[in-house]
């Protein structure tokens, strides 16, 4: 047993994430990208990087599964392990540069989260969820999507999914998204609201999960051959 807190599920999740690590360390793509999604509260943000990451075969790290590799020593311990010598010290000047501007509050969480995140995205080939990945990873590798929909459309969405009153959907969506701005403006100091900061905005309200899931892919094709495009000088 991986950790006897870890629920069976979570366990699986981990087991898979120690598999795509092994993997990264036997077969390195040094120009690997990664998807990170944002999403507003309702918008299936988990259930459209479960899609993407099936489609392509990818691991998936929501914020579960993120909170248990940047919390667990010994869990972020063969994280880093894992990544090739070549890309360490990389990965070192990196997050050195994005620990830069003081953080406030829960700076050990924050700053093993932000190891946990830069490392991940040198392994590159996996989808993450949330916990300002779409804010931190760099940009030459990083497909950066926000999800979003009316807030109307969003609290229908949560009086489904959680089987409660629509008074009491508003009310999660309203301090779920509430939450997740204020821990990306006060640890990052970005506003994950602000479109310049992605690559593609996607309304969920207008798109299934699946037509989600192949933009998402078909932009994320789009970049791969830009990166591998040269640049054409005068």
């Amino acid at each position: 047993m991986i950790h006897e807190s870890l629920s069976d599920r979570l366990a699986q999740k981990l087991e898979s994430a120690y598999c795509h690590w092994d993997m990264y360390r036997r077969s390195s793509s040094p120009n690997a990208f990664t998807v990170a999604i944002s999403r507003e509260a309702g918008t299936h943000g988990t259930t459209v990087a479960e899609e993407v990451g099936r489609r392509l075969k990818w691991q998936v790290y929501d914020h579960q599964l993120l909170n248990v590799v940047a919390e667990n020593m010994g869990v972020q311990k063969k994280l880093l392990e894992s990544v090739d010598e070549k890309q360490t010290s990389w990965l070192s000047e990196v997050f050195r540069r994005a620990c830069a501007v003081p953080m406030v509050s829960e700076p050990a969480y924050v700053h093993h989260l932000t190891r946990t995140l830069l490392a991940l995205s040198v392994h590159g080939d996996c989808v993450i969820v949330g916990r300002g990945a779409a804010q931190i990873l760099p940009e030459a590798n990083t497909l950066r999507v926000r999800l979003v929909a009316p807030m109307e459309s969003r609290i229908a969405a949560i009086a489904r999914e959680r089987a409660v009153s629509l008074d009491e959907a508003k009310r999660f969506v309203e301090t779920a998204d509430q939450q997740h701005v204020t821990f990306i403006r006060d640890h990052f100091h970005k506003d994950p609201t602000n479109p310049e900061q992605y690559d593609l905005v996607l309304n969920a309200a207008r798109f299934s999960v699946t037509e989600c899931a192949e933009l998402i892919i078909q932009c994320l094709h789009e970049l791969k051959t830009k990166a591998k495009t040269p640049a054409l000088h005068p």
